[in-house]
């Protein structure tokens, strides 16, 4: 999924390309702005990526962070890695940091109860509010 997100129809969910890693929005997102972090080569833990890899993930959460406050304005965020499925990885084998902004009592009864998501914002939308931040020179 993460390998060929540059090239197939998951382009249109990203929101930035770095020079090792690009963000993009989460396809079942938790919240509105449910980002991740990926790096572009095909790597499956913290360890086997490179110093330029792991710095480049951990500046574009910096700047993740950034936009999903101004864009979002959440009270939180949730940032996270999970290793291995025991872990909670849905993709198994290409590391990838979730950036999920939380709000004080959004918690979503709708994903325990019916097994679905609710979100007042299609992806679209999110995707065009979040770009232009990215694009912007960091603080």
């Amino acid at each position: 999924m993460f390998c060929d997100a540059l090239t197939s129809d998951q382009a249109s969910l990203v929101v930035f390309r770095g020079v090792a890693c690009y963000v993009i929005l989460n396809k079942y997102p938790y919240n509105n702005g449910h980002l991740m972090v990926v790096p572009m080569r095909h790597v499956a833990s913290l360890s086997e990526a490179t110093s330029e890899e792991l710095a480049e993930l951990i500046e574009l959460a910096r700047r993740a962070e950034l936009a999903i406050r101004e864009a979002y304005a959440p009270h939180g965020l949730n940032m996270g890695i999970n290793l291995g499925k025991p872990a909670g990885a849905g993709i198994l084998d290409h590391l990838h940091l979730h950036v999920v902004p939380r709000w004080n009592g959004d918690t979503n009864f709708m994903t325990v109860v019916g097994e679905t998501r609710v979100l007042p914002e299609e992806l679209p939308v999110t995707a065009a509010r979040l770009r232009p931040l990215f694009d912007r020179p960091t603080p």
